[in-house]
């Protein structure tokens, strides 16, 4: 008898040494940025809806932003120590069903969502709403991670390559279908973990060279674009020759040439010159046996040409507003100030108003008076800059660093492939997010209404953020079993 009280006392033990061994084992640095974040969000949300809200005699706290805000913030510890008791092995094994889990949302959001803002991408119930593609993120998350721990899969095969793409795309187009263009670009941030687990980076090079071919297509004409390709190509091939100085000069002179043409407005003599001159060379080398550069250049000019022309075509067929968005972007100064470029001309006067120091928390005058549409949200960013000036807008951009840099570490120190790719996963998201965010606030990106990860006020992209950070603090505090 006294044996089994031992051996039931000694299980006892072994259970809870097993359940507090991953809050032992949690890593400080990142719990406690994750923390200070949080806190920053709750005081920023704070301030944008103080003047607001709080004048309103009889206000219920519960029913301002900021009440809102709170609530989501205990809901959101309640899950965090949810996961801390789920065992570490519970989100790989169970990753296909929560990616599963998340499409079926995605799909049930297109019937059964709320219209905000012309996109059918929210649930809304009691005062609250919900964006489901915030879980389809943490869901694909763990389905690519789960994905690329099978010893079967490997980047450099072309199956391996295809059913990685599926998984993004499937949530990708179900967000498209909403529309919601900003989550949906989200999803490309898992091309990180892709690329540091082998998948060539010939697909990055191609990428990078259709978008920016696509945006150039935006702003010069297809003409002008063509010419610029084909001259690049007559340099490369002309490098190819043994005496380069000679071909080189031609080369030079060519350029020049174009150039002066193209200011003269003459790009169809400038097209002329430079395709005749690209042809020659392409000639020569291609008898000389240099046909893959040939190939290569070829190819590049070719789909260089159909992109700059697709582009300026598809930008003539946009909707108002979505053309729009593009102007303000790229061609700011045909946009309107009091009409489409007014929230970006708002957000940076607001934060360089702040100046060094800032005018105090509170005290922002732009803040108080709402001239920043979607303050609290897309744009608070603008918040921080003028009420904490550049020390605090540095101090937190200088926040995410650190969490970045801090879990790109961990991910490398795992000793389970799929807590080190799903690592990666996260500080993926978290960078698009950020980079998109502060980027919009100051005209670096195109205006797409991706909230600023733990600062903006949100319930849905808080919980998203929370779950993701907390099962990879989670994931690393096991990290030494297997």
């Amino acid at each position: 008898m006294w044996r089994i009280l031992e051996m039931r006392h000694t299980l006892s033990n072994n259970m809870s040494k097993r359940d507090t061994a991953g809050l032992r084992n949690i890593d400080l640095p990142i719990f406690s940025i994750f923390l200070a974040l949080v806190a920053i969000g709750w005081l920023m949300v704070y301030t944008v809806s103080f003047s607001r809200e709080w004048s309103v005699e009889g206000v219920n706290f519960f029913d301002t932003s900021i009440g809102k805000q709170t609530i989501w913030i205990g809901i959101c510890t309640l899950v965090f120590g949810v996961i801390f008791i789920i065992d570490w092995k519970f989100w790989q094994t169970f990753a296909y069903l929560i990616y599963g889990i998340g499409g079926v949302m995605l799909v049930a959001v297109l019937f059964l969502g709320t219209d905000i803002k012309g996109a059918r991408a929210w649930f809304s119930f009691g005062g609250f709403s919900f964006q489901p593609s915030e879980i389809a993120k943490f869901g694909t998350c763990l389905a690519i991670s789960a994905f690329l721990s099978y010893y079967s899969t490997n980047l450099k095969d072309l199956r391996s390559q295809w059913i990685a793409f599926a998984i993004l795309a499937l949530p990708i187009a179900l967000i498209m279908a909403q529309p919601d263009a900003g989550s949906a670009i989200v999803f490309f941030s898992f091309l990180v973990v892709l690329f540091r687990e082998g998948l060539s980076p010939n697909y990055y090079i191609i990428g990078f060279y259709c978008v920016a071919i696509l945006i150039l297509g935006i702003v010069y004409l297809p003409a002008d674009i063509i010419v610029i390709l084909a001259l690049i190509g007559v340099f490369v091939l002309a490098f190819q020759f043994k005496d380069k100085r000679y071909w080189l000069i031609v080369a030079t002179t060519l350029a020049v040439g174009t150039i002066f043409a193209l200011n003269e407005k003459e790009a169809k003599i400038a097209l002329i010159c430079v395709f005749i001159s690209f042809v020659t060379l392409a000639v020569i080398q291609w008898r000389r046996k240099r046909g893959r550069v040939v190939s290569l250049l070829a190819i590049a000019l070719v789909l260089g040409a159909a992109l700059s022309i697709a582009s300026s075509y598809a930008y003539d067929i946009l909707k108002p507003h979505q053309k729009d968005r593009i102007t303000v972007w790229l061609r700011p100064q045909d946009a309107d100030r009091s009409g489409s470029l007014y929230n970006l001309y708002q957000s940076k006067l607001a934060i360089g108003s702040g100046g060094l120091g800032g005018k105090g928390f509170l005290n922002g005058t732009l803040t108080k008076l709402n001239y920043v549409p979607e303050q609290s949200t897309d744009f608070i960013f603008c918040t921080i800059g003028e009420e904490q000036g550049f020390i605090g807008s540095f101090g937190l951009i200088a926040l995410f660093t650190l969490l970045l840099i801090r879990i790109t570490t961990i991910a490398e120190r795992q000793r389970s492939n799929f807590s080190r790719h799903y690592a990666y996963c996260v500080a993926g998201i978290l960078f698009i997010h950020v980079f998109i965010n502060l980027g919009m606030t100051m005209g670096l990106v195109p205006i797409i209404g991706i909230p600023l990860p733990f600062i903006s006020k949100g319930g849905s992209s808080l919980l998203g953020f929370t779950i993701m950070m907390a099962v990879l603090l989670k994931l690393d505090s096991n990290r030494y079993r297997i």
